[in-house]
C-alpha cells in the first residue's frame, strides 16, 4: 500500500498543467451559470470590466480663506510638491508665479484625499460626481470656498509613492461643503466641514473597455460571439469599429455604442444576456418565460434576457403584464417599458399609482425611461401632489428626464439649474448628485413678510417690511469688505436665481453671485428660521455609500482562471462616516434616497 502511496503521488507531481502557450488543447471547466442563462454570452464566457470602478488620488484644494493648513504627512508633502513642479506652477505664465513650497507653507490650501466611482464600460469624457476630504494629520478647518485642482484619479488605495498605477480619470472644480450646516458654526459641526463632493468633477480620460474572456477558448465560439453580439448592435454614427471584436480564440474586446454612453451598467447587462441563437428569437423568448415561471426568483435575469432579444419577445411577454404573481409581472413590464411598449404604460400608471411603495417607485422610474408619450406625462403630474414624498420627488425625476413642458427650467448662469414645479404642496428639493439642481415645487411660492434674517455672522443680512415689494439684501463677500446693498424679489424661484446670479450690465436683474453651496446654504438658514415659507428637502449623498459598496464587490474573489486581467483590488483605507442630516444631528430625517 505504501509503494502504491508513494507512485501516486510521483504521479501527481508529473502531471504539470499546460502551460496556456502550449498548442495542447486545455480542458477547462464548464461555466455554471443559472438555467435561464444557457445559450447566452454570460454561460460562454465572463465579461471583464463589468463591476464599477473606485478611484482615487491626493490632490490640493486651493483658494481657503486661512482655513486650510500647510501642515500635511512627510509623504504627501513631498508627492504635492513633485506634482506642483510637474506642472510647472512657478511659472506665470502658466501657473501662480510662486514656488511648490510657498504655495504648500500657506494656511490658505489644503491637501486633500478625492475619491469617486467611475461606471462600468464608461467612455472618455464620461463626468461622475466625487468626493473630497482633508487628510488626517492636517489642522485644516474648513474646505467652504476653495476648489480643487486637477488631480489624478487611479483604481485602488491612494498612494503618495513615485509607483502608481496608470490614472483613469481626473478630478476638479468647485467644492460644495455639506451645505445643511450654517456656515461659521463651530465644535462638532465644523468636522463635517472638512469633507464635501463636487458634482460632476470627475471626468473619465480613457475609455474603460469591456472583454470577453471565453471559458474553453475556441476561434469557432469568439467568432459565433462577435457575430450576435455586432448583430445586436450594430455600428451606430460615431463608432469608430464595430462593438465587438475578436483578439483570439479567447478574448474578444467590446466598445460601448454611442447611445449607450450615458448609460454602459446596461449595456453590459445586454451584452451578458444576448443570446447566441439569433434567428429564434421568438421561441427562446417563449422558452425564458416558461422557466420564470417555473422560478420566479429568475425574473431579474429573464426581464434582461427579453430585452436583449428586443421587440421580438414582446408578443411572449405582453400578457404577462396583468399575471397576479409580483415577480414575472414586473419582469415582464420592465422589459416592456426599455423596450417602449406602448401596451405596458397603462399597467405601469396603474401601479405607479395604487401598488405597494416599492413597487410604485419602480413603476415610476420605468415610465421615466420611456420614449415620448403623452399619455406618460399626463399620468404622471398627478403624482407631483402625492402625499408620499419619495413618490412625489420620484415622479419629479421621472418629468425632468423626459423633459416635460410642465416643469419649467431656468438655467442660472454657470451655477445651477432652477426647475420650477406646479405643486400645491410647497417643497424646495436640493440635488446633490449630477449637475447642481434645485427644484421648487409650487409655482406661488413667496418670501414671508416681515422677515429680518442675518446669516454668516452678518455677512449677508436680509430684511423685508409688511406691504413692500422687496426685500432688502445687505452682503459682503468677504468681512472685511464694505457691504452692498441690493434689492431682492419676493417669489422664491427669482430669489434663488438672485442669490446665484452675477450682478452683471448683460443681466435684467442683479445678483449675488453665490456658489451653489452658498445658495442652499442660505436656503438652509431661511428654513431653519422659518423664513422660507416651504418644507426644504435634500438628496442623500450617495458618493461615500457607492464607493463602500464598491470596496465589499472587491472582497469577493474573482474566478482563478481569469485572474490575469480582473486581480482584486487591495482594501481600501477607513473613510469617515457619512455626514449627518440637515440638522446636524447624524439623523438622515431630512434627506430623501433618490
Amino acid at each position: 500500500m505504501g509503494l502504491l502511496l508513494l507512485t501516486a503521488c510521483s504521479n501527481v507531481e508529473k502531471a504539470a498543467p499546460t502551460p496556456r502557450s502550449s498548442s495542447a488543447t486545455v480542458q477547462q471547466p464548464p461555466m455554471e451559470v443559472d438555467p435561464i442563462m444557457r445559450g447566452t454570452v454570460a454561460a460562454e464566457a465572463v465579461l471583464l470590466g463589468f463591476e464599477d470602478v473606485v478611484v482615487r488620488g491626493y490632490g490640493l484644494v486651493v483658494g481657503l480663506q486661512g482655513t486650510g493648513s500647510r501642515a500635511m504627512p512627510a509623504e504627501i508633502r513631498a508627492f504635492m510638491l513633485r506634482e506642483l513642479a510637474k506642472h510647472d506652477v512657478a511659472d506665470s505664465s502658466r501657473g501662480m508665479g510662486m514656488s511648490p513650497e510657498r504655495i504648500l507653507d500657506s494656511d490658505d490650501i489644503a491637501a486633500v484625499l478625492v475619491e469617486g466611482v467611475i461606471p462600468a464600460g464608461a467612455t472618455k469624457d464620461t463626468k461622475f460626481d466625487i468626493r473630497v476630504s482633508a487628510v488626517p494629520g492636517s489642522s485644516t478647518t474648513s474646505l467652504e470656498g476653495g476648489r480643487l485642482w486637477t488631480t489624478d484619479l487611479r483604481p485602488g488605495p491612494a498612494m503618495a509613492g513615485s509607483k502608481q498605477s496608470t490614472p483613469l480619470a481626473e478630478g476638479r472644480g468647485p467644492i460644495v461643503v455639506n451645505p445643511f450646516l450654517p456656515i461659521g458654526v463651530s465644535g462638532s459641526a465644523a468636522v463635517d466641514r472638512m469633507s464635501g463632493r463636487i458634482l460632476h468633477g470627475g471626468r473619465v480620460i480613457k475609455d474603460m473597455p469591456l472583454k470577453l474572456r471565453l471559458a474553453t477558448p475556441s476561434h469557432t465560439r469568439a467568432a459565433t460571439i462577435v457575430t450576435c453580439l455586432n448583430s445586436r448592435f450594430p455600428r451606430e454614427i460615431g463608432q469608430r469599429s464595430d462593438t465587438a471584436r475578436g483578439k483570439n480564440g479567447e478574448a474578444i474586446e467590446i466598445v460601448v455604442p454611442p447611445s449607450f454612453h450615458d448609460r454602459s451598467s446596461d449595456f453590459a447587462q445586454l451584452v451578458r444576456h444576448t443570446t447566441l441563437d439569433v434567428q429564434n428569437g421568438e421561441a427562446i423568448a417563449a422558452a425564458v418565460r416558461r422557466s420564470l415561471l417555473a422560478t420566479p426568483g429568475a425574473a431579474a435575469a429573464a426581464s434582461w434576457r427579453w430585452q436583449a432579444i428586443g421587440k421580438r419577445s414582446l408578443p411572449m411577454i405582453q400578457d404577462l403584464y396583468t399575471h397576479p404573481e409580483e415577480q414575472p409581472r414586473m419582469a415582464a413590464l420592465e422589459a416592456g417599458a426599455k423596450l417602449d411598449d406602448p401596451l405596458a404604460v397603462p399597467h405601469l400608471l396603474d401601479m405607479a399609482r395604487t401598488g405597494s411603495m416599492e413597487v410604485r417607485l419602480a413603476a415610476v422610474r420605468l415610465l421615466g425611461r420611456m420614449q415620448p408619450n403623452p399619455q406618460i406625462d399626463v399620468g404622471l403630474r398627478p403624482l407631483l401632489d402625492d402625499n408620499d414624498l419619495d413618490v412625489r420627488l420620484t415622479a419629479y425625476d421621472a418629468l425632468r428626464r423626459r423633459k416635460d413642458p410642465f416643469l419649467h427650467r431656468f438655467q442660472v448662469a454657470d451655477r445651477l439649474e432652477l426647475d420650477v414645479v406646479p405643486s400645491s404642496k410647497p417643497l424646495v428639493y436640493i440635488a446633490q448628485t449630477g449637475a447642481p439642481r434645485i427644484a421648487v415645487f409650487g409655482d406661488q411660492l413667496m418670501l414671508p413678510r416681515p422677515m429680518a434674517q442675518s446669516i454668516w455672522g452678518g455677512r449677508l443680512i436680509l430684511k423685508g417690511e409688511e406691504g413692500q415689494d422687496r426685500i432688502l439684501a445687505f452682503y459682503r463677500a468677504e468681512a472685511s469688505q464694505k457691504a452692498r446693498v441690493e434689492k431682492a424679489p419676493l417669489p422664491l424661484p427669482e430669489f434663488i436665481q438672485f442669490l446665484a446670479q452675477p450682478s452683471t450690465p448683460n443681466v435684467g436683474m442683479p445678483g449675488l453671485n453665490l456658489r451653489y453651496g452658498e445658495t442652499i446654504s442660505v436656503l438652509y438658514e431661511l428654513s431653519r428660521s422659518g423664513n422660507l415659507g416651504a418644507d426644504l428637502r435634500a438628496e442623500q449623498d450617495r458618493i461615500l455609500a457607492e464607493i463602500m459598496r464598491q470596496e465589499e464587490v472587491r472582497k469577493v474573489e474573482d474566478r482563478p482562471e481569469f485572474t490575469e486581467e480582473s486581480a482584486p483590488q487591495p482594501a481600501r483605507p477607513a473613510v469617515p462616516q457619512p455626514s449627518p442630516g440637515l440638522d446636524g444631528s447624524g439623523k438622515a430625517a431630512d434627506t430623501v434616497p433618490r
